[in-house]
């Protein structure tokens, strides 16, 4: 298969726009090369996104993210250590570095963003606050849950929104604030609670493991969007802008066909100087990202294109089928694509 133009050119641009930055590495970069491996902060344990499978190995669309920028920075998608780390304590790690990347089911905000001051890499899935509710408390809508409690984790935006919503619509609702995501879904399971709200991916994962899951049922309303991405700490552009591409290459692969099990062979098909630079062949970006001259070539051989990450994990080849809607890319009509920057 031949390399497209379309792709290879992307990549080009990425490192090329780099190449406006200093070659010094920042602190992120240069604390993760002398350890050895990258440190990412991810869920205790959220089906589909970031949790241990039998063996104790990560699994999931988050830890599948760490792992990308792991291969791109140190050429090995397996040098990273996992910190499960609580909602509430996600982003006192972040500041306190403790962990180089968050990449847990984190909502971009501007508070965040401002008075965190932390930057968010980009967006990695196209959420939005959702309830579930036992289907046996026969509730249809979010009008059947006036008077209800519902239970919420604690460190989420989702008890501002979830009070604010029901208020200016004149219901009342109490919250039940939880310290963590399986005590509140637990919490649901033996009825202290009616329903149960947070993203409505992570919804889905806990109905997947809810002891009688199909008595479980995801109301169809959204109160708010939540675009969840990659954090890094504030202060260091030179860190988010390589996370951040990271994850655009990852997009523009499923964007030009490129998958993990033909960007070898379309590589060696490939003659064009584009291939050249982002093939470590000329080792200017190389030097200018301080990562390998292949960096790009890397994250898609270690996970697969985007598409390929959500469709194991989240998608069809998962026990959640979640449909990708706004997370197909631009030219499927979702709401993904690699900023043009040629």
């Amino acid at each position: 298969m031949r390399l497209r133009g379309g792709f290879a050119r992307a990549l080009l641009a990425a490192g090329a726009l780099l190449l406006l930055a200093p070659a010094q590495a920042g602190e992120v970069l240069q604390g993760i090369k002398a350890r050895g491996w990258l440190r990412c902060g991810v869920s205790e344990g959220i089906a589909g996104f970031s949790e241990q499978d039998a063996s104790g190995r990560w699994q999931g669309m988050d830890a599948d993210f760490c792992r990308a920028v792991a291969a791109a920075v140190l050429g090995d998608p397996e040098k990273v250590r996992f910190v499960p780390l609580k909602s509430s304590t996600r982003f006192p790690a972040l500041q306190a570095n403790a962990i180089d990347l968050l990449v847990r089911n984190t909502s971009w905000t501007l508070t965040r963003e401002a008075l965190l001051k932390v930057q968010f890499a980009g967006v990695l899935f196209y959420d939005g606050q959702g309830f579930l509710v036992a289907k046996s408390a026969r509730i249809k809508s979010l009008a059947d849950l006036n008077g209800a409690t519902i239970c919420v984790e604690k460190g989420t935006t989702h008890a501002g929104r979830l009070s604010e919503y029901f208020r200016l619509r004149g219901l009342a609702v109490t919250p039940l604030v939880i310290d963590s995501a399986s005590a509140a879904a637990a919490a649901l399971y033996g009825g202290r609670c009616q329903a149960l709200t947070s993203d409505a991916s992570q919804l889905a994962a806990v109905r997947s493991r809810a002891p009688g899951g199909a008595q479980y049922v995801l109301l169809p309303e959204r109160i708010s969007k939540e675009p969840l991405g990659p954090v890094v700490p504030g202060g260091d552009a030179e860190w988010a802008t390589l996370v951040r591409w990271v994850l655009h290459m990852l997009v523009a692969a499923e964007e030009f066909g490129i998958t993990r099990g033909n960007i070898d062979t379309a590589g060696l098909q490939s003659r064009s100087t584009n291939w050249a630079l982002v093939s470590g062949q000329d080792q200017r970006i190389a030097r200018a990202l301080g990562v390998p001259g292949d960096w790009a070539l890397r994250a898609v051989r270690a996970v697969g294109n985007y598409g390929e990450v959500y469709e194991r994990n989240v998608g069809s080849g998962s026990p959640l089928n979640i449909e990708r809607g706004l997370n197909r890319v631009w030219t499927q009509g979702g709401l993904h694509y690699a900023p043009p920057i040629d």
